[in-house]
């Protein structure tokens, strides 16, 4: 069987940047399994996975437009130390969500200097080449109640 729209798709994966540094990946023995056709992986990896099959491994390098997008120097923003009122210690690298006109957002912060914090609202990815090392462990049917939520339910039948 192969990856369609629709099914259930189990792969083992490792996420590299362009200097080789790992990313991410699935954890050992235990795969990242998804709904394939609704959004649930970047665009650019689920278009390299149809029409894959069970055991098939791929290499593939996603561009921005296709992974998390191009970095967009608007979202980035200063804003005084007291609009964090809450956060006890502001620090580089945390991941704060923000309320704004659109919604919440996550930013992350990037630079405390003096009394004004830098916020950068791009995904971390975004921007970067993605490196894909992917094995496709097993692909089946989706369920009906699976395809009506968007999302794959655990062997239980249930949300994980």
């Amino acid at each position: 069987m192969s990856i369609t729209q629709d099914q259930v798709v189990s792969i083992h994966y490792t996420l590299k940047d362009d200097a080789g540094e790992i990313i991410d990946a699935s954890e050992q023995g235990s795969p990242l399994t998804y709904l394939h056709g609704h959004g649930n992986l970047i665009p650019g990896l689920e278009r390299e996975l149809t029409g894959k099959n069970a055991g098939d491994r791929l290499q593939v390098q996603i561009a921005p437009r296709d992974g998390y997008g191009e970095y967009d120097s608007a979202l980035v923003q200063r804003v005084p130390r007291r609009a964090l009122q809450g956060v006890p210690e502001v620090k580089v690298g945390m991941r704060l969500q923000m309320r704004g006109g659109g919604g919440p957002r996550a930013v992350t912060v990037t630079q405390v200097l003096g009394d004004m914090v830098t916020l950068d609202g791009n995904h971390p990815l975004a921007g970067k080449n993605l490196n894909f090392e992917v094995e496709v462990a097993a692909v089946r049917e989706a369920t009906a109640e699976e395809l009506s939520h968007g999302h794959v339910h655990g062997p239980d039948g249930h949300h994980h």
